[in-house]
This record gives C-alpha cells, structure tokens and sequence, in this order.
C-alpha cells in the first residue's frame, strides 16, 4: 500500500511539471488608444467608441475573445468598456480593435474640479482590466497601468 501511494505522488509529480512546461507563458500585450468618438449620451451618461491597438510581443499569435477595462481617475470610477468582438493579434504584430466605453462625466468633472485646487493639480489614474484569450491551458492576461496626469498642464 506504502509503496502505491509513493507511486502516485511520483506520478502526480511528474505530470504536473511536465503540464508547466507545455503551458505556454505570455507576456502581457501593450495597448494604446488610437481614436475616441463620442457616439451620443446625455449628462449622467456618455458612450464612446475607443479605438485601441494591441501589441503582441510573444512570438505565437494571441487569439483575443474578450477585453475589458475600467478607468479610475483619482480613486473614483469613471469609465468602463467591452469589446464586441474577438479577433486574433498576429505574433509580435499589432491589432486594432473597438471598445464601446461608457462614462460618467458628471463624476468626471466634480473629480478634476476637486483636483485643481491642489498644490500641483494632479490627478491620479489606473486602467485596469483584462484580456481574455480562446486557449484552451492560458485563459487571460490582466494588466493594470496607473498614472497622473497634471490639470496644470493641460489648462496651458
């Protein structure tokens, strides 16, 4: 009996670092935004078309199912976006593809407002989300950027 478990935990063992080695490893995609059109909305509610681009810097393709990402300015949601679509970006190669974005600008505004009566103007930002992929052993890769940009700056 000793000896069948030994055998099994061996087993187990083997088959889990042979699984780590064909798993394939990612790294995270990069994105930027391209083109942002305002496709209508009122004051407590604005949709966007944002255009993006995504970089692959793997050197397999990434078949993208899903993105999805939050925009918080200075700890306050203020936006949120989908993809409608799934699309493939080809091995180091980039992509561009549309999130429909909505928005809050009523928070946006009180937000800034707040923020320029700050010594240096700042206001903190994070984009957070994630890229969901259609492999069977990899299903996302999340990211998560965060800045500032300066009120100051942008008033001159």
């Amino acid at each position: 009996m000793r000896t069948a478990r030994f055998a099994i935990s061996i087993a187990g063992a083997l088959l889990l670092s042979a699984c780590s080695m064909f798993t394939p490893r990612f790294d995270k995609p990069g994105l930027s935004v391209v083109d942002v059109r305002l496709l209508g909305g009122n004051l407590f509610q604005q949709n966007f078309r944002v255009t993006l681009d995504i970089q692959n810097p793997n050197d397999r393709a990434l078949p993208v199912d899903h993105v999805s990402a939050n925009l918080i300015m200075a700890g306050e949601q203020v936006a949120s976006g989908a993809t409608s679509r799934a699309f493939v970006v080809p091995a180091r190669g980039a992509t561009r593809f549309d999130m429909i974005v909505v928005a809050n600008m009523a928070t946006s505004l009180v937000t800034l407002a707040k923020r320029l009566d700050a010594p240096d103007g700042a206001v903190d930002y994070e984009l957070d989300g994630v890229v969901r992929l259609d492999l069977p052993l990899f299903r996302s890769l999340p990211f998560h950027e965060k800045g500032a940009f300066s009120l100051r700056d942008a008033s001159r």
